[in-house]
C-alpha cells in the first residue's frame, strides 16, 4: 500500500478492528478509513463494489471474513470478476484480490468450515492460489496485488499462528509455480495449504520406514504447475494427492485428470487421492477429525502405492 496508492482493502471489520484474524491490524490507522474500508455485512454488495473499483483503476483487496460467506457473492465473482475482461472486449482489466480464511478449523461448524476452491475452480478468467507458510503468504499476496488478473487467495484458519523468518528485502512468489518441499525418489505427494503439514508429518514416519517421498506444495490451484508436477511424475512414477477439499469435484479430482491426460504413460500405479469426506463438517471435535485426512492415512496410502 506504500508502493501503490491505488491499493485498498475492503471487507467486514477490516478497519479499526483489524480483521477477524488480525490480518489488517494497524492498516486503518496508517492509511485511513477510505483505503481500509469497513463494509456492511453484505458480501454481494461490497464484492461488486470492489470489482467496479478495479474496473476504474483501483487495486482492491476484498476480504471475506470467512470464505464460506463469499458464496453470497458468487454471482459477482463468477459473472463479473472472472468474465468482464472478456465480455468487455478487453476494455477493462479486473486487478482484484479476493482473500480470506477458510478450511476446517477447530469446531467451527459446517458453515464455517467451507473449502471454496472446488466451487471457484470452474470460473473462467480467475486464478487461484493457496498459501501455506508466512514466506509464501507474503510473496503470493504481493504477486496477486500486482497481477492484472483477478486472483483468489485461500488462507487457512489454522495457519495464522505460524511463525517464520522472512527476508527484509523485496521478494514475490510466482502465482503459477509450485514449491518443491522435499525432493524424493519413490512417490510424488501433491498437496497444498494445511495438508502440507500433515504430509510432512507423515513423511518423517515414511523415511523411518525406508521410503523416500517427494513432496510438492502445488500452491497454484489454477492453473496447475504441470512442469514441476510432470518432472516429478516422470521420476517417481507414482502419485498421491492429499487435500482438505471435498472428494467429489475437488482440486484433487482436477489434478488427477490433468496428470492422467498429460503423464499417463509415466505412471506405474493408479493415482491415489486422499480427500475430506463428502459430508458437512461436524461440530464434534472427534467427528470433525475423522472427516479430514490424517497423517496415518497418508503413511498407509504410500505403503500400498509402493508395494
Amino acid at each position: 500500500m506504500d508502493r501503490d496508492p491505488h491499493v485498498c482493502v475492503m471487507g467486514e471489520d477490516v478497519g479499526h478492528y483489524g480483521g477477524s484474524y488480525k490480518v489488517t491490524r494497524g492498516l486503518a490507522d496508517k492509511y485511513g478509513d477510505l483505503r481500509v474500508l469497513d463494509t456492511p455485512i453484505a458480501e454481494n454488495s461490497f464484492t461488486g463494489m470492489g470489482i467496479g473499483a478495479a474496473m476504474t483503476g483501483l487495486r482492491p483487496i476484498i476480504e471475506g471474513m470467512n470464505m464460506g460467506f463469499l458464496l453470497l457473492a458468487f454471482n459477482q465473482i463468477s459473472n463479473n470478476c472472472g468474465m468482464l475482461h472478456y465480455t468487455s472486449g478487453g476494455q477493462f482489466t479486473i486487478p482484484v484480490v479476493i482473500r480470506g480464511p477458510g478450511g476446517v478449523g477447530r469446531q467451527l461448524g459446517a458453515e464455517h468450515s467451507q473449502r471454496l476452491e472446488s466451487y471457484f475452480q470452474s470460473i473462467p478468467g480467475i486464478q487461484m492460489v493457496a498459501c501455506s507458510t508466512p514466506y509464501n503468504a507474503k510473496g503470493l499476496m504481493k504477486a496477486a496485488i500486482r497481477s492484472e488478473n483477478p486472483v483468489i487467495l485461500f488462507e487457512h484458519v489454522l495457519l495464522y499462528n505460524l511463525k517464520e523468518r522472512i527476508p527484509d528485502e523485496e521478494y514475490i512468489c510466482n502465482l503459477e509455480e509450485a514449491e518443491m518441499v522435499r525432493p524424493g525418489e519413490h512417490v510424488t505427494i501433491l498437496t497444498y495449504s494445511r495438508m502440507r503439514y500433515h504430509v510432512m508429518q507423515a513423511a518423517k514416519t515414511l523415511v523411518n520406514k525406508g521410503y523416500d517421498p517427494e513432496v510438492i506444495d502445488i500452491r497454484s490451484l489454477k492453473p496447475f504447475d504441470l512442469h514441476m508436477i510432470g518432472n516429478s511424475v516422470k521420476k517417481t512414477h507414482r502419485v498421491l494427492i492429499v487435500e482438505e477439499c471435498m472428494r467429489t469435484g475437488g482440486i484433487g479430482a482436477s489434478l488427477t485428470a490433468a496428470i492422467t491426460e498429460n503423464f499417463h504413460d509415466y505412471l506405474d500405479a493408479p493415482i491415489v487421492c486422499l480427500s475430506s469426506q463428502d459430508v458437512p463438517t461436524p461440530y464434534a471435535g472427534t467427528l470433525e477429525e475423522w472427516t479430514v485426512v490424517q497423517p496415518a492415512q497418508i503413511v498407509t496410502a504410500v505403503e500400498q502405492l509402493c508395494q
